[in-house]
């Protein structure tokens, strides 16, 4: 039988409670006695109720494990805990709070002179045909049938522009780029001397000289919507479909557990680049488990931990030092000096049956594993037989105990919370599920009438990032580390990282190599056979 040990968060933070009042009475009589010079230290002191999950963090306590009764057990825990922040601490969130501003001020300063711009450029072409009309309207001549046909034309081509220019470029943005787009820039610099160059003719050829002929000024306004449109086609071959013929293959690498995938991408600049990668990467990989990149650091400390050292001859090195506080210091340190050392030599000395103990322990974890799986499935199943959906014949009979899909789940989850929860203690996924969004999994899927199997899939095989909650990727900010510029485009053996809190993304690119296809003819009148007979073949 398995031996699980149980936690008490209660206790736990009753106990850091308790020490840390004792902790205070004792340094408030030390500050007592240290006079003015202690009021000169700056320290900030946030009070914040305790807040933790359930299923247990991880990435907060490493390997404790939690209460194996998960809602059965559950207590509530009141107090306040104290966490103190350093200066550096401070000044370190001011920055992030400070950059984060500034990306916002640029993002909404972006938008704005795009705003700006379009409305320029639409107004241009409507400002060329009304201007004439309320500057010098006696002197105009009039306008025939081929002139207000050029009206209608001018009116379809400007909601056409509109409407393709707010579909290329006014969408959500996916994320902040480091840089500003070198095409976009280029575009939106193209659009702003053409509209002035036109505008600049304008005033020269026809406002100074008011001229007459209003069909050659609608002509002309025709001419500068019909080039807007050739612009705006220019810009779909920029931003779009230059980029859609794959030219390079770029391999993504995890740094922590070694996660691989590939990916072929067209001509990008590598902030485009990394911007394909990371939204590849929250569908394709597997989400990022540091508790489990933990087991071979314990069972590196659990080597050393078994090892002991005695001082046989009572003689360590130590400096000469003054007094006799400083030469029981510095035998301190000798001792340990030496005390570390012998650590290491007998664990090389150990180093040959490191291998035996890493087999053993992972055949070990997987056989806890798998029977910890079995208890699960089973526990499931039979919560499942427990619920039936009514028919409709039945539902117009007497309610009796009816209940919605949500209370279904709550009634039947206790019965599956202590195999699920040793479940997930197991295979280290704790921290990426929670109480409410198991029983809204379980919810869902007696809704939708899926069976135990489809409920345990996504625990049982991990999935992608975006299948947990909006916590482990929502807002995550990533930071792109390249030796070339970012602006510059992908070529042949480059390689940037892509960090994102304690791990990154490595990526390389290569080429696609350039393929020579040749054709061959077979004739199919060739396709003739012959039966050849041995004396051991039998027919």
């Amino acid at each position: 039988m398995d031996t699980e040990s149980t936690y008490s968060g209660y206790s736990y933070y009753s106990g850091r409670s308790r020490g840390s009042h004792r902790h205070g009475e004792r340094s408030r009589d030390r500050h007592k006695s240290r006079g003015k010079d202690s009021r000169s230290e700056k320290s900030v002191t946030i009070t914040t109720p305790p807040a933790e999950p359930l299923l247990g963090d991880s990435a907060v306590r490493g390997e404790q494990v939690q209460d194996d009764n998960w809602g059965e057990t559950t207590t509530a825990v009141t107090g306040t805990s104290e966490h103190s922040l350093s200066q550096e601490d401070i000044v370190r969130i001011t920055k992030d709070l400070e950059d984060s501003v500034g990306l916002d001020c640029r993002r909404y300063f972006t938008l704005a002179l795009a705003v700006v711009l379009g409305l320029l450029v639409f107004l241009t072409p409507i400002a060329f045909l009304a201007l004439p009309h309320l500057l010098w309207p006696e002197k105009l001549q009039s306008c025939g049938t081929a002139c207000e046909g050029l009206f209608i034309s001018v009116a379809f081509k400007l909601l056409i522009l509109l409407l393709a220019v707010w579909a290329l470029f006014f969408r959500q943005p996916r994320a902040g780029l480091p840089r500003v787009l070198v095409f976009r820039a280029l575009l939106a610099v193209l659009v702003l001397l053409f509209v002035v160059a036109y505008w600049l003719f304008y005033g020269v050829r026809i406002l100074d000289s008011q001229d007459e002929n209003y069909q050659g000024i609608v002509q002309y306004a025709v001419s500068l919507v019909d080039a807007l449109l050739f612009i705006h086609y220019l810009a779909i071959v920029l931003l779009e479909l230059r980029q859609l013929q794959p030219c390079f293959s770029v391999c993504v690498t995890r740094s922590t557990d070694g996660e691989m995938r590939h990916y072929n991408l067209g001509q990008l600049s590598i902030q485009r680049a990394a911007l394909a990668i990371l939204e590849r990467y929250y569908c394709d990989f597997p989400v990022h488990n540091p508790a489990l990149l933990s087991a071979s650091k314990s069972r590196a400390v659990k080597h050393l931990a078994g090892l002991k050292v005695y001082n046989v001859d009572g003689e360590f090195p130590a400096a000469p030092a003054e007094g006799p506080g400083n030469n029981a210091a510095a035998a301190a340190a000798g001792l340990a000096h030496s005390q570390s050392r012998a650590m290491i030599a007998a664990a090389a000395r150990r180093r040959d049956t490191s291998h035996n103990e890493l087999y053993y322990e992972e055949a070990e974890h997987e056989r806890r594993v798998r029977k910890r799986k079995a208890r699960l499935v089973v526990a499931v199943e039979e919560a499942f037989t427990h619920i039936k959906r009514m028919q409709e014949e039945e539902q117009k009979k007497a309610p009796g105990d009816v209940m919605d899909p949500r209370e279904a789940a709550q009634a039947i989850f206790p019965s599956m919370a202590r195999a699920l929860q040793k479940y997930l203690r197991t295979t280290k996924q704790q921290h990426c599920h929670s109480m409410e969004s198991i029983q809204q999994h379980l919810a869902f899927c007696i809704t939708n009438n899926m069976t135990p199997k489809a409920f345990l899939e996504c625990y049982l095989t991990p999935g992608p990032t975006l299948q947990y909650s909006r916590d482990h990727w929502l807002a995550r900010r990533w930071t792109l580390i390249s030796e070339a510029s970012v602006t510059s485009g992908l070529k042949d053996g480059s390689t940037f990282l892509l960090r994102c809190g304690d791990f990154s993304l490595v990526v390389t690119t290569k080429r696609l190599p350039y393929i020579q296809m040749s054709e061959e003819y077979i004739d199919p009148k060739s396709h003739k056979f012959v039966l050849r007979l041995q004396s051991e073949t039998s027919v």
